[in-house]
């Protein structure tokens, strides 16, 4: 058995890549030529030259594979060009799903978000089954995901043998871009956080996240949506949970969103006018302070068996490999 995973050199394809490798599939990874290689090191894989923007690499890399792990993604809250979201999250994964249909593909596991997921309009927790809609996704990464998910749900009517996961906030070691909650990390490890927005998450061990992957193509339905989630917490929690493992202090300063959103439309249009590059107040990051992006995830824990190794744990994961690579 031969599996292709893209996305295998960042931080959740990365996880999803050992685990598969562990399980005993030969994996073959997709890897653009400019990606940075550190979290192949060690890891036992056929390294697939290729990008989501070039349809012909992608039927090269499905040749002889039954399982595709597709998590590949532009995963920021910025980008210089907004395209870029659309040309690789949509447009991507479109011309791959249909590579893998043209290919025969035996079983496909696509790694959506869970920004796809909607969130009850009175409040209370979101679930596979929540309405959800393009209007309610903010910035281009949602909406680039939304979309993206949108066109797989299609194929998977039409017969694509696909499910879908819509990972949480992953936590926990080699997030070495980092991601945005990595880099969230980071920042309060280096004390620059004196106050915060209060906002509600949810976090998994990235490693949960890459288990929960090799359930959903062992034991998914197709066609369904599965969040792999763990622990709803409030952001001042989780600034006490890693206060305690870091020593640092958390913030105790909460400061009401309305009064920074300004401040994140001047650093946006800095960014987009004069600096060009990524905004140390993230416009979209803001936005979507205002919801409390707290989960159901039952449906994975109940049909896939969703390992969820407590929260704490994999912050201190983070924190203890942010600080032995040099991150802070």
């Amino acid at each position: 058995m031969k599996a292709l995973v893209t996305g295998a050199t960042g931080f959740v394809g990365a996880a999803v890549a050992r685990s598969v490798a562990a399980s005993g599939t030969e994996v073959r990874v997709l890897v653009r030529p400019e990606s940075d290689l550190r979290n192949l090191d060690g890891l036992n894989v056929e390294r697939a030259p290729g990008d989501l923007r070039d349809p012909a690499s992608l039927r090269r890399a499905l040749t002889g594979c039954q399982q595709l792990y597709h998590v590949a993604a532009h995963y920021a809250l910025w980008a210089q060009d907004p395209r870029v979201f659309y040309d690789i999250n949509v447009t991507g994964t479109r011309t791959l799903m249909e590579a893998a249909r043209s290919a025969g593909t035996a079983r496909i596991v696509y790694t959506s978000t869970i920004g796809a997921i909607g969130l009850p309009e009175g409040g209370g927790l979101g679930t596979e089954e929540t309405p959800v809609s393009l209007a309610q996704m903010a910035g281009d990464y949602k909406r680039s995901k939304y979309l993206a998910e949108q066109e797989v749900l299609k194929l998977a009517r039409e017969g694509l043998p696909v499910v879908i996961v819509n990972p949480s906030a992953p936590v926990g070691e080699r997030d070495i871009k980092p991601t945005p909650t990595g880099q969230m990390i980071v920042d309060f490890m280096k004390g620059r956080m004196p106050a915060y927005i209060e906002t509600g998450m949810n976090l998994i061990d990235v490693e949960d996240v890459a288990a929960g992957h090799i359930h959903a193509m062992e034991r998914g339905r197709l066609g369904e949506r599965y969040i792999l989630g763990n622990q709803n917490l409030m952001l001042k929690e989780i600034f006490e949970i890693l206060s305690r493992l870091s020593g640092v202090p958390a913030p105790r300063i909460k400061l009401p969103r309305m009064a920074i959103l300004p401040l994140a439309y001047a650093n946006q249009w800095l960014t987009d006018h004069i600096t060009h590059q990524a905004p140390r107040i993230p416009l979209e990051g803001v936005k979507m302070a205002k919801y409390k992006m707290h989960y159901d995830c039952s449906k994975a824990a109940r049909e896939l068996g969703q390992p969820q190794i407590p929260v704490e744990v994999a912050l201190e994961k983070a924190v203890r490999w942010f600080r032995d690579q040099g991150y802070a």
